[in-house]
């Protein structure tokens, strides 16, 4: 039986783009896209999480707003149950750490891009929006 794994995904908003993020060659799921954030660690609210990974990945403190989207995705290596949340930064910018490249781009222009499954549901709910704030 596969393990379930429980993440969260930052949907950072900054002028009304949204940051994309893509993995690194060396990781599962090499140079998909996906939203910023990581595994919820035991004891976590999924705020949280959102915010240690989030300082540990990009150097950036955000708020976190409204759930966005929770998707259940099975892959080869496990079952992952994403949740993603409206964020916006209030102190630094974004540092590549983790990540090989970051782009911020329109709502629309989201499904331009290589994301990683479980990111999907929420790209699509996203490039629907006209108006991000």
């Amino acid at each position: 039986m596969k393990k379930n794994i429980d993440v969260v995904g930052a949907v950072i908003i900054e002028n009304g783009k949204i940051l994309c993020a893509q993995r690194g060659e060396r990781q599962i799921l090499p140079l998909k896209w996906e939203f910023p954030g990581g595994k919820i660690e035991q004891g976590e609210s999924p705020e949280e999480a959102l915010r240690r990974e989030i300082e540990e990945e990009m150097h950036c403190k955000i708020e976190i707003g409204e759930q966005v989207e929770h998707t259940v995705y099975e892959y080869d290596f496990g079952i992952v149950h994403l949740t993603t949340f409206f964020c916006r930064i209030v102190e630094g910018k974004p540092v590549l750490t983790e990540h090989v490249a970051i782009k911020w781009l329109a709502p629309h222009e989201l499904t331009s891009l290589d994301w990683a499954p479980a990111d999907i549901p929420a790209i699509e709910k996203l490039s629907q929006m006209s108006v991000l704030h």
